[in-house]
């Protein structure tokens, strides 16, 4: 029988996503920094489990108190061999663009925008995602059947159109992050997993079904 999160599709429509993305950012600040670190090592464990030895991962920077660490992509990066990641730019009047891609190289991130990490030129176009068999996505919480709340940013949203069609989508997250059930919208992309660090890679949706 499939363990259940809590169910809080009804909290969100009552206090709005906005209420509800700043109660789970102030949860994952409320996680110690050693209960921090030790879920990164697990996400880290799992993840070099099922990683294809020569192929292509899109994967994220950790910011905050995000799920993960810079050492969760060096285990990546030595089990496939090469690892993308996401450069965010917005139009002049602010609206975001589809993330461009650039090859991780261990000590050489840069500084940017956001707070993020990036990094440095050349970087790839937005298609470059299609060339990855796994992503790693970024959430705050995602669901059973995949629908994932991220930041409200809509770069993923943007991007994730480019991707291969076989690729397994990964939303990131912690244990009590895996939820029953979050509002969708038309324009979301579900994700085909959910990696948490107690339960490791966990199929979704259509993916569970198979």
């Amino acid at each position: 029988m499939r363990k259940r999160g809590p169910v809080i599709v009804n909290g969100m429509a009552t206090a709005g996503k906005a209420a509800f993305r700043e109660r789970l950012l102030a949860a994952r600040r409320s996680v110690a920094d050693d209960v921090r670190a030790d879920e990164a090592r697990a996400l880290g464990e799992h993840l070099g489990a099922v990683v294809i030895r020569g192929s292509t991962i899109c994967a994220y920077v950790p910011v905050g108190a995000e799920p993960g660490s810079i050492e969760m992509l060096d285990v990546l990066l030595r089990r496939a061999g090469r690892v993308l990641l996401p450069v965010a730019r917005t139009t002049g009047d602010d609206t975001p663009l589809a993330l461009r891609w650039g090859e991780y190289q261990p000590g050489r991130l840069v500084a940017a925008r956001f707070g993020l990490l990036e990094p440095p030129e050349p970087w790839l176009p937005a298609s470059a995602l299609a060339e990855a068999s796994l992503v790693l996505v970024p959430a705050l919480a995602v669901d059973h059947r995949g629908v994932r709340l991220g930041r409200g940013s809509g770069f993923y949203d943007r991007s994730l159109v480019c991707r291969d069609p076989q690729a397994r989508l990964i939303a990131v997250v912690r244990d009590e992050e895996l939820v029953d059930e979050l509002p969708s919208e038309p324009h979301d992309v579900p994700m085909t997993h959910a990696l948490t660090p107690r339960r490791g890679v966990i199929a979704l949706g259509v993916a569970e079904r198979r």
